[in-house]
């Protein structure tokens, strides 16, 4: 650990949620907060993918006693693209709870933190490691990947998970050990990378067991993933003379859960006949939208109908309130499609 510690002293990524070793070292602490909500945010998604959206929350819910007094539908529509949304569903849970139940204030060990809304064991470690300095196993693909082959591991994902974390905690120092979660992280994105990694570069060249054998560039191992089923549906964009169009709030349960979204049929294995949301001249859009989930494919025919002002249910959203960017991936692509033909 002290030679990944002296590594991250130097190496270490500058990430807006972050508090830099040096400035670590000077007093400043880290915002529970911020870990918080990045580590939510990460969860299934990249880096790079999660700075702009972190940046956009922290500005505007800068704590979080503004994030528990938002309105759900404009976190849910900050939130639009980044995916998996039952989190930012969780994310207003825990907000509140916190507000209400601990003063505003996050606790500080990860038992009483995994009994908040969407923090399990992973967030509840990263966050006791990081924003409280306690020695707890943080363990991400990241460092799965750099424990396999510094032991040079050879049972595959998923089965390794409790080995690799078994010796994640034997490496995990009582000196520093959010700076030291935070290194292994580093490293396995930087240096001990899925393809090619750098192990010249890496400060634990000299013990790596992988590196030893040659067989890093194989670790981790992974049993073959099952092939994604693929899904049918049809989705109903109604346009009012007005400019106005209709959408629906999802449920909260379930995919896209609490999301505004064109009305349409339910995603089955078989295309059926669905009812459209009004009655209309319909005209199928030329072309399919194609997006990929989690656990399947989702192949989607557009159905679009231009519709009389005095239509006022109480679903269509006048032109000036619709922000496109406010959807979710995949009805941004329906709606794409839409507005390239017509």
């Amino acid at each position: 650990s002290t030679e990944l510690l002296k590594w991250y002293d130097g190496h270490a990524r500058e990430l807006p949620w972050r508090v830099s070793p040096s400035a670590r070292a000077a007093g400043l602490l880290p915002d529970p907060y911020r870990i918080w909500l990045s580590e939510i945010m990460l969860q299934q998604t990249t880096v790079a993918a999660v700075k702009a959206y972190f940046l956009k929350f922290t500005a505007l819910w800068p704590t979080v006693v503004d994030l528990a007094a938002a309105e759900d539908a404009d976190v849910m529509a900050a939130w639009a693209g980044l995916g998996y949304y039952a989190r930012a569903r969780n994310l207003l849970k825990c907000a509140r709870v916190i507000v209400a139940e601990h003063d505003g204030k996050f606790p500080t060990d990860r038992a009483a933190l995994q009994n908040l809304p969407g923090i399990g064991p992973y967030t509840s470690a990263a966050i006791a490691a990081i924003a409280f300095d306690h020695a707890e196993t943080v363990v991400d693909g990241n460092v799965e990947r750099v424990m396999a082959r510094l032991f040079d591991l050879h049972v595959p994902l998923p089965n390794s998970k409790g080995a690799l974390t078994s010796l994640a905690a034997s490496l995990t120092p009582q000196t520093r050990p959010g700076d030291y979660a935070q290194a292994v992280m580093d490293l396995g994105a930087t240096i001990c990378t899925p393809k090619s990694p750098r192990c010249d570069l890496c400060p634990w060249h000299s013990i790596c067991a992988a590196r030893k054998a040659g067989t890093a560039a194989d670790l981790p191992r992974k049993l073959p993933k099952l092939k994604k089923p693929t899904r049918f549906g049809t989705a109903y964009v109604a346009l009012r003379s007005d400019g106005a169009v209709l959408l629906e709030r999802r449920p909260e349960r379930g995919l896209l859960g609490g999301m505004l979204g064109w009305p349409g049929s339910e995603w089955s294995e078989t295309l059926t006949d669905p009812i459209p949301p009004i009655q209309a001249n319909w005209v199928e859009v030329p072309g399919e939208v194609r997006h990929t989930f989690t656990h399947f494919h989702l192949r989607l025919r557009v159905m679009v109908a231009e519709v009389e002002a005095h239509q006022t249910n109480q679903t269509f959203i006048a032109a000036q309130d619709f922000r496109p960017a406010d959807l979710p991936t995949v009805m941004r692509k329906i709606w794409s499609m839409v507005a390239a033909e017509t």
